[in-house]
């Protein structure tokens, strides 16, 4: 699903980090190392169509890296 986050991320946590994550190994081997966390938050998305919708967006953060693989979770309004 294609969309774009539209505006700041609301209410950021940090759930997962290091080995916790799962998928560690492939963060790591596709864009290196670093202090990979798994985050969530509330963000206004736009999707191709032009509506905007509230949702719960999660993605993988390292330092230096950036925000990375963003997945909508759950629909909030």
């Amino acid at each position: 699903m294609h969309f774009r986050i539209v505006g700041p991320i609301r209410k950021p946590q940090t759930f997962a980090t290091g080995s916790a994550i799962r998928e560690i190994a492939r963060l790591r081997r596709n864009y290196g190392p670093g202090r990979w966390r798994k985050r969530k938050g509330e963000a206004t998305v736009r999707f191709p169509d032009g509506t905007t919708r509230l949702v719960e967006v999660h993605w993988y953060e390292a330092t230096g890296t950036g925000q990375r693989e963003h997945k909508i979770k759950q629909f909030l309004d």
